[in-house]
């Protein structure tokens, strides 16, 4: 039997059940990633669908994952180019007889997936909820309906009543499983960026000064639990604005799959045996729920999640103003704490949970500019994108999610409260300080 597992926001080799199982079930297994030129097309907005820095963190990710496959002997092929195109002539070159994927159920991903299930009909197909802490076949809930709509009540009820599942090991193929088929992973150009773009670097002062791949992420965890003990304080510093160790930092890893929301989860509980199990080393635990929930509200609402009225299907007088829109992106409004937030993010593709939240409000309360141009925004720039978290989190501070209390944040008084010497703000409104 010969297995083909097609990665997608799964680039990692341990913790992966469609690898994991690919090995077991077939003699021969290669894998497969697809840098679908859709992804970097421009948006009706006007703007590139994914900038230069999740592409760099991506082009990282796909490079340690070829490395450590080849280590497991299994050859992981990647090319440019439509998935519909490629996958059928792997699958008839290789003769393969199942595709091994990671389930993923938005809109765009579920097109191309279904258009290459027919385009091969004799394959067999098996897929996994591989992206969850909490496994779907394992929570409360007779079906996706059932899903509370308020965040506590779910929490209470995944906590009460289930466990996280234990992670994967996956074993090395022998030698006789590499092919010679040798692929190339691309570059920044050969994406379609210019010159000047490709050979950006991170200013010295970005938050995010890190690499894409799966031995990075375990290299993180490394040093912010057990070198530096960072953990221990993560809810006292997660609201910090400077610096990389304020948080974990790692949503750039778990949005793509580099890290599993379980291997977290382990670690977390290792490090409450050896170290120390208070209220901060819960709160991270709290964030991977956060992060299901609003992967579980995707599943029960669907393409909702993208529409205007939001899963609340309330409406609001939305505007779309691009010149509202180049202010906000540029950092000239007259709030120097959405500025210095929206600089940040457009020089280094990263922006804090804290400043996420303001600019938002800002945006889409203040402005009353369509919620969608931002969650399309914050999708181009941000490294850490994941499909679910950005759209729920933008229905939730435009009023149209699962907020109950639809609140509006007061942005000078949040720069007050996290900023009171105004050193982010300094940072990048006054670079030359820095």
């Amino acid at each position: 039997m010969n297995g083909l597992i097609w990665f997608r926001n799964d680039l990692r080799t341990i913790d992966n059940h469609s690898l994991y199982n690919a090995c077991r079930e077939n003699e021969k297994i290669i894998g497969i990633y697809c840098l679908d030129p859709r992804h970097f097309e421009t948006t009706q907005y006007g703007f590139k669908k994914t900038e230069k820095f999740r592409t760099q963190f991506l082009l990282e990710t796909v490079t340690e994952l070829q490395e450590n496959l080849a280590e497991k002997n299994i050859t992981l092929l990647v090319y440019y180019g439509y998935p519909e195109q490629l996958i059928p002539e792997i699958a008839a070159k290789y003769q393969i007889d199942t595709i091994y994927i990671q389930n993923e159920w938005t809109q765009e991903e579920v097109d191309v997936e279904n258009e290459v299930r027919n385009l091969i009909p004799a394959v067999n197909w098996k897929t996994y909820y591989d992206q969850f802490l909490f496994h779907p076949d394992d929570v409360p809930f007779e079906d996706w309906e059932k899903i509370p709509e308020v965040f506590t009540e779910f929490r209470k009820q995944l906590e009460k009543k289930i466990r996280v599942r234990p992670t994967v090991t996956i074993s090395a193929k022998p030698i006789s499983n590499v092919i010679e088929e040798k692929t190339n992973i691309p570059t920044l150009e050969d994406l379609g960026f210019d010159s000047e773009a490709s050979e950006f670097k991170q200013p010295n002062k970005t938050a995010f000064p890190f690499k894409g791949g799966e031995n990075q992420a375990k290299k993180r965890i490394k040093d912010y639990f057990w070198d530096t003990k960072k953990l221990a304080v993560y809810k006292k510093t997660r609201n910090g604005l400077v610096g990389k160790d304020y948080s974990s930092k790692l949503s750039a890893w778990l949005a793509n799959g580099s890290i599993s929301a379980r291997m977290i989860y382990w670690e977390v509980q290792q490090f409450e045996k050896k170290i120390v199990k208070n209220e901060d080393t819960y709160w991270l635990i709290f964030e991977l729920i956060w992060r299901d929930y609003f992967k579980y509200i995707s599943l029960k609402h669907g393409n909702k999640i993208f529409q205007l009225n939001g899963i609340l299907q309330k409406e609001y007088l939305w505007n779309q103003n691009t010149k509202a829109f180049n202010q906000w992106a540029n950092g000239t409004t007259p709030e120097h704490f959405v500025n210095a937030n929206m600089i940040e993010l457009q020089k280094t593709g990263w922006m804090s949970n804290r400043g996420r939240q303001n600019v938002a409000s800002y945006w889409a309360k203040e402005w009353e500019q369509d919620w969608r141009i931002g969650a399309a925004y914050f999708e181009s720039m941000l490294i850490d994108y994941d499909v679910h978290s950005n759209y729920g989190n933008w229905m939730y501070n435009a009023g149209v999610g699962n907020d109950p209390r639809d609140r509006k944040f007061n942005i000078k008084r949040q720069a007050e409260m996290y900023d009171s010497d105004g050193k982010f703000q300094k940072m990048w409104l006054i670079p030359e300080l820095f």
